[in-house]
C-alpha cells in the first residue's frame, strides 16, 4: 500500500476535522463551556430516537455514571460477555461491583442463552455489548432482564447508527453508552454518550452530570492537538520502522495522549480523568463528526461487501442480516493464521493488530486476575481471542485497497 492503513490510528479524521482542531486549540476560551455541549447532545437524542442524553469525556466515564444512578455497589454483580475492553470491567470494578463473565455465540456477542445460568441473588444489571457494530440479540435478553428484575444496560461504543429490528442500538435498554473514542464510528479523540430510556434514572444521572468537573485545560490541549500531530507527524513516520519504533516510545510514555486505555486501567485502576464531562471543544468535534455518520457508515457497508466476496469462508459475521442492519466498525476473522496475516499485511503497511485479540479482557496487557475473569469460564471467547483478525472499514480505506487487502489474505488462507 502506498499509505499507512490502520483501524487504530486517527482512522475517521479528515482535513476539516484537523482543521477545527487546530482552530479550537487557539481558542481555550471555547475549550470547557459552551453551547455545543447541549446542542451535541440534543442532535444526538434527535437523530437516534433515544432518551435524554447526557456527555461525558468517554464511554467509560458514561459507564460509571449510570452504575453510579442504578446505585450498584460493593458485593453486587454486573453481567458481561467474554471478549471485552478493561474499558467496561473497570467502572464496574470501580463502584466496588464484580464483573461476571458470559461466553459468546459465534457473532461475537453474549450467548442470551447462557445469562439466566450466571444470575445469582447479588445480580444488578447486564451490559449488552453491539461487538464491532454487529447488534446482538438485544430483544430476547431485554426479556431475560425484566423477568429478573435487572437493569439492561447497552454497549453501543462500537454501534453507533447500527439498529436491530428497525430501531437503533441503544434504544432498548434502561441505558445505553456510545463512546467517541480514536477509533471509533466517530471521534472527538476522548468522548462518550449516555442516554437513559428509564425515567427513574433520568434525576439521579442529572443530578451525576451535574456535580462532575470539567477535565483539566491539559487534558483538553492533549486531545485537540492529537488530530493534526497524527495526521502530519506519525502517519508519515509510521511506514518506516525507526517511525514506529519512535511512536512506540511516545506511546509508552504517553507524551501525546495517544493511549486509548492506560497502563493503570490494564491493572483494574480507572484513573481520575474519567467520570469528567465532555468539554465544549470535544463537542465541536463531536458534532463535526457526527454530521458525517451516513457516509461513514455508508463507506463501511460497501467495504463489508467486498470482505463478505472475497472471505466469507473466514468471516465472523454471516451475510444473511436478518433484522440486523450492522454498521461493521471492524470486519473481524476467525482462522488460525490470524498471527501470519497480520506479520504478512505489516509488510505492505497495513496494520491490524488493534488490540482486540490475545485475551478475554483486552487490550493484552490487561491482567485478566484483576478483571475477575478466571480462565475456561469462556471456552469459545477464549478461542476467539486466539484466532480472530479484524479488518478495517473506516473512511480513509479504498474499495481498492479493500479489494487488495482481501486478496493477500485470501492466498495466505488458501497455502494450506
Amino acid at each position: 500500500m502506498k499509505k499507512v492503513i490502520s483501524s487504530i490510528l486517527s482512522p475517521n479524521f479528515e482535513k476539516d476535522d484537523v482543521a477545527l482542531s487546530l482552530k479550537l486549540v487557539f481558542s481555550p476560551w471555547h475549550w470547557k463551556k459552551g453551547e455545543k455541549i447541549r446542542e451535541l447532545e440534543r442532535t444526538f437524542k434527535e437523530k437516534f430516537g433515544l432518551g435524554d442524553c447526557f456527555s461525558f469525556n468517554s464511554g467509560r466515564s458514561c459507564l460509571l455514571a449510570v452504575l453510579r444512578a442504578m446505585d450498584i455497589k460493593e458485593g453486587d454483580e454486573v453481567i458481561v460477555q467474554g471478549f471485552t475492553c478493561n474499558a467496561v470491567v473497570n467502572p464496574i470494578i470501580k463502584t466496588g461491583a464484580r464483573a461476571v463473565f458470559v461466553d459468546l455465540k459465534k457473532d461475537l456477542n453474549i450467548d442470551e442463552k447462557r445469562i439466566e445460568e450466571k444470575i445469582s441473588s447479588r445480580t444488578r444489571a447486564v451490559i449488552v455489548q453491539h461487538t464491532f457494530g454487529w447488534p446482538a440479540e438485544i430483544e430476547p435478553i431485554k426479556e431475560i432482564c425484566q423477568r429478573n428484575n435487572l437493569y439492561l444496560i447497552e454497549d453501543c461504543a462500537h454501534a453507533l447508527g447500527a439498529k436491530y429490528d428497525n430501531k437503533y442500538c441503544g434504544s432498548f435498554g434502561d441505558a445505553s453508552f456510545f463512546s467517541f473514542g480514536k477509533d471509533k464510528i466517530v471521534s472527538s479523540v476522548f468522548g462518550g454518550m449516555l442516554t437513559i430510556n428509564n425515567q427513574k434514572l433520568v434525576n439521579k444521572v442529572r443530578e451525576i452530570y451535574e456535580k462532575s468537573p470539567f477535565p483539566s485545560s491539559l487534558w483538553i490541549f492533549q486531545q485537540l492537538f492529537y488530530p493534526f500531530l497524527m495526521e502530519y507527524f506519525f502517519l508519515p513516520l509510521f511506514r518506516f520502522r525507526l517511525g514506529r519504533i519512535f511512536w512506540s516510545l511516545m506511546f509508552e510514555l504517553n507524551v501525546f495522549s495517544l493511549r486509548s486505555v492506560t497502563k493503570k486501567e490494564n491493572r483494574g485502576v480507572l484513573p481520575s480523568s474519567f467520570g469528567k464531562k465532555l468539554p465544549n471543544a470535544l463537542a465541536c468535534l463531536a458534532l463535526n463528526q457526527l454530521n458525517k455518520l451516513d457516509r461513514f457508515n455508508g463507506h463501511r457497508r460497501e467495504i463489508a461487501r467486498i470482505y463478505f466476496k472475497e472471505l466469507r469462508d473466514i468471516s465472523v459475521f454471516s451475510e444473511d442480516f436478518n433484522e440486523r442492519e450492522p454498521v461493521f466498525m471492524r470486519f473481524p476473522l476467525l482462522t488460525d493464521k490470524s498471527s501470519l496475516i497480520i506479520s504478512e499485511l505489516r509488510k505492505s503497511n497495513v496494520f491490524l493488530n488493534d488490540g482486540w485479540r490475545g485475551t478475554i479482557v483486552v487490550p493484552p496487557k490487561t491482567f485478566q486476575e484483576k478483571m475477575g475473569y478466571e480462565k475456561g469460564e469462556c471456552r469459545l471467547a477464549e478461542k476467539v481471542s486466539k484466532n480472530i483478525v479484524s479488518l478495517p472499514t473506516h473512511i480513509k480505506v479504498s474499495l481498492e485497497e479493500a479489494e487488495e487487502i482481501a486478496s493477500i489474505i485470501r492466498s495466505l488462507v488458501n497455502k494450506g
